[in-house]
């Protein structure tokens, strides 16, 4: 079946170039997307290039924010820029990144510290100065070089973890360095925001801190609960409950009866009120989700297209709301992502190499060093109002690190299966 979107995507080509050569701006525009489209899908049947489908749905998402911007950006009166489904679309993305994870992978230091501990170096420092000096160099405006700072301050997605797997790496220090380094996000990142991009544009360290537990921690957290109620005992199953219906209990006293103990925003309760309510709606999504997991097993493996969808999402929003920046700087931000990405390849696997670690483990420090997790980018872009600038960035990066990461990932595979004939 794949196959005829191949035909369809080259059909679509010839009529885009036709609109071009007629000047018919309608025309060319439309089938231009559709081709990328039509190819997103047929180039899963080409075994070589069928790990590249979800790049393929990037690009398209990009080629349609660039050319109809306004429609993206407005769905009626609706604009797809609101704070509040930004939110419930970045929870997503990292409920079905968590859903991939377990308790266990917390607790992989014990077997690999020395390695872990290499591994958040690197990630918390190459990273952050890398997208300082690119973005200095390259003289980009505050907001978009803070992006690009941004992005390298994050922690290491799930991607990582991809790469690492499919270049036969190690694959329980991988997931481990992921985990940690996702944990250290709240604060580490405000905090290499506030020391790289602080005169660039207004970092709020415990503002950012809250969104980063929000975006990251919370979804996290609801996708352990559901990790407990599958794996654990009895007794751990039967915490979970009793705290789930507690969570119930006060959610349903903050509706209705939330104005008879309303604290003022800028005080030091709010957050933590909000942090409360966010983690009690944690346990009941946790319970929720395993509850229609029983029903359905295999909901657990289609989670992560869930996830994919939402940075797509990202892509062709951040894409439309920054069109003009993305027209006139688009080559060079994609040239400071080669730098950026290369750079944390070279050093990370370097620094893993010079401080006495195996080839593979170095190869895997590469990855979790060279590979952010672009949807924490876009979402905290997003969650400040700025996806048009502070988000460009992880616009651009994202695509790049797929294919990147993928390019290493099967170089390093093919590399090390020689290496195991000779």
């Amino acid at each position: 079946m794949r196959k005829y979107f191949l035909w369809l995507a080259l059909a679509f080509f010839l009529i885009t170039s036709f609109g071009l050569f007629q000047q018919m701006d309608s025309l060319w525009k439309t089938t231009l997307i559709l081709a990328f489209a039509s190819l997103s899908v047929g180039i899963g049947h080409l075994k070589l290039l069928s790990g590249y489908q979800y790049t393929f749905w990037i690009i398209t998402a990009v080629c349609a924010g660039l050319l109809y911007p306004e429609f993206f950006l407005h769905v009626g009166s609706f604009d797809m820029r609101n704070k509040w489904l930004i939110l419930i679309i970045i929870q997503m993305v990292m409920f079905g990144m968590g859903t991939q994870m377990s308790i266990e992978d917390f607790t992989g230091i014990r077997k690999s510290g020395r390695g872990v501990l290499i591994g958040l170096l690197g990630h918390f420092t190459i990273m952050p100065i890398m997208g300082f000096l690119i973005a200095k160099t390259f003289g980009f405006e505050p907001e978009i070089a803070a992006g690009i700072i941004l992005i390298g301050s994050c922690s290491s997605g799930l991607a990582s973890n991809v790469m690492t797997y499919i270049a036969k790496g190690n694959l329980v220090l991988s997931v481990t360095v992921t985990a940690m380094s996702t944990l250290m996000a709240p604060i580490m990142t405000p905090f290499l925001m506030k020391i790289f991009a602080g005169t660039m544009v207004e970092v709020h360290f415990l503002n950012m801190m809250m969104e980063i537990i929000k975006i990251v921690l919370v979804p996290l957290a609801a996708a352990m609960v559901h990790d407990i109620l599958k794996n654990y005992g009895t007794l751990a199953k039967k915490r979970i409950y009793i705290l789930t219906i507690l969570s119930a209990i006060w959610l349903a006293v903050v509706v209705f009866f939330g104005d008879s103990f309303a604290v003022a925003e800028d005080s030091v309760a709010s957050p933590i009120l909000e942090i409360i309510n966010f983690s009690c709606g944690a346990f009941i999504v946790g319970t929720l989700y395993h509850l229609l997991y029983k029903v359905y097993p295999k909901i657990d493996a289609i989670m992560p297209y869930f996830s994919m969808f939402g940075i797509i999402y990202f892509t062709l929003v951040t894409t439309a709301a920054g069109r003009d920046n993305l027209i006139q700087i688009g080559f060079l931000l994609f040239l400071a992502s080669v730098l950026h990405n290369g750079a944390g390849y070279f050093f990370g696997y370097w620094l893993s190499r010079l401080s006495g670690l195996d080839k593979k483990s170095s190869q895997t420090i590469a990855f979790e060093v060279g590979l952010q997790n672009g949807g924490m980018a876009s979402g905290l872009a997003g969650s400040m109002g700025k996806l048009a600038t502070l988000g460009l960035a992880s616009a651009v990066f994202s695509p790049w690190m797929n294919v990147s990461g993928s390019l290493l990932a099967n170089y390093w595979r093919k590399k090390g299966n020689e290496e195991e004939v000779s």
